[in-house]
């Protein structure tokens, strides 16, 4: 049916703080998450530095009772939805509960709570595993306990596609209003892996940061210095809506979602191919989605990981997709600053990308001091800018070979 949908309520919970406005208000001020990690001890690792959510308190979202059952990654869905919930002034009710879905992206799931019970259960034995233990772990519980809280019962379902999965979710949902599947969705993303198992494991894969002695400069997207990316958790979540559903209970309106690509890049499990293929068909595919051209486009939020293999890879699929465009388009990557929320991420930088829209502010790109090799786009280094943006993109990619692109529009009737 190619229904209209905008994006009436945005919620966050980032290292830059719990709530849009904090998290906005650093982001604009260059301010980084990246701290030395508090969560475990890292005497024994390579790497010491993440972006931990700071400021969190579930109970000011939940009753502690489902705190206590939940990982923080379900926690932190719980909130980002509530504040989303409550932005747009949208209210569930018995009458419309069956047309509201929650589409959710998430990475690893609940692994600190798995890390948890397998030291429980080599301690203590199996009876000591609590029976909430496998609802807290497995990855679809971001969407199953926020529609149980806000008693959704339209489409539920979570995409477990690692970094891209917050997007394809906001982009899933968005083709389920066009369809008229539902007519209102929660969407987007949320992830809590700050833990041993993980920062280990990226750590031996050699895909993070270790300028511990540095670490609001550890994430430093095309910049010729960076060595990794900083791993980070939180929780994005947006109110998308059709838009005469929106218009009819005078809601206020972000922006309009314009466009969803998605694409595989049939290559390798953690890289991408060097010409950015696989990013080029998805981009394209959001544009040909919109009915846009390249140069409608005016901002991208960049997947920019700040590792060596992604920022030039994403840099020359932008140039490809958007040709002589490209050199005209602003870039940033909002990651230098939150760091890489892995599955949460596409949520999170959607709903930065939809705050670019309305309040016409790029974010910077922070600590690009010295732009790598084929680094050369203007990536709005270390200063926000204002700017109107008619049509902006935000580019997630995942292992796998996994991509997907989104494209929101300033709304104009």
């Amino acid at each position: 049916m190619n229904r209209r949908v905008v994006v009436t309520g945005l919620g966050l919970v980032t290292p830059l703080g719990t709530g849009v406005e904090k998290t906005w208000k650093g982001l604009c001020e260059g301010k980084s998450g990246v701290a030395p990690i508090t969560r475990f001890d890292t005497e024994d690792f390579r790497v010491k530095i993440a972006a931990e959510v700071k400021d969190f308190n579930a109970e000011d979202f939940m009753d502690r009772k489902l705190a206590k059952r939940s990982d923080l990654f379900v926690q932190y869905a719980i909130a980002a939805a509530d504040q989303a919930l409550s932005d747009s002034g949208f209210k569930i009710t018995d009458q419309n509960s069956a047309r509201v879905g929650v589409i959710t992206g998430c990475g690893l799931g609940g692994l600190p709570t798995i890390e948890k019970y397998h030291k429980v259960f080599l301690d203590r034995g199996p009876k000591k595993i609590t029976p909430f233990f496998i609802p807290m772990v497995i990855p679809n519980m971001n969407a199953g306990v926020v529609s149980i809280h806000i008693r959704a019962r339209g489409p539920n379902l979570t995409l477990t596609t690692a970094c891209a999965a917050g997007s394809h979710a906001v982009g899933e949902a968005f083709q389920s209003i066009r369809r008229s599947d539902c007519d209102v969705a929660v969407a987007g993303g949320s992830e809590s892996v700050i833990c041993p198992l993980a920062v280990g494991g990226f750590g031996a894969m050699k895909a993070l940061s270790t300028r511990n002695n540095e670490p609001e400069k550890a994430s430093r997207p095309f910049d010729k210095d960076r060595d990794g990316f900083v791993i980070a958790e939180g929780a994005g979540m947006l109110i998308l809506e059709e838009l005469e559903h929106a218009l009819n209970r005078g809601a206020k309106i972000y922006a309009e979602m314009a466009g969803y690509g998605l694409s595989g890049d049939g290559y390798h499990i953690t890289s991408p191919p060097e010409d950015g293929e696989g990013a080029v068909r998805c981009m394209r595919a959001a544009l040909d989605c919109a009915g846009a051209e390249p140069d409608n486009v005016d901002y991208i939020n960049a997947h920019g990981t700040s590792t060596q293999v992604n920022d030039i890879c994403e840099t020359r699929a932008v140039k490809t997709v958007f040709g002589e465009h490209a050199y005209k388009l602003a870039v940033s990557s909002t990651k230098s600053m939150t760091g890489h929320m892995l599955g949460g991420a596409g949520g999170i930088e959607t709903v930065f990308t939809a705050l670019a829209i309305h309040t016409e502010t790029i974010p910077p790109t922070a600590n690009l001091e010295n732009p790598g090799p084929e680094c050369d786009l203007d990536y709005v280094p270390n200063m926000a800018r204002k700017a109107k943006i008619r049509m902006a993109m935000s580019n997630t990619f995942g292992f796998g070979g996994t991509n997907a692109s989104l494209l929101l529009k300033r709304y104009e009737g």
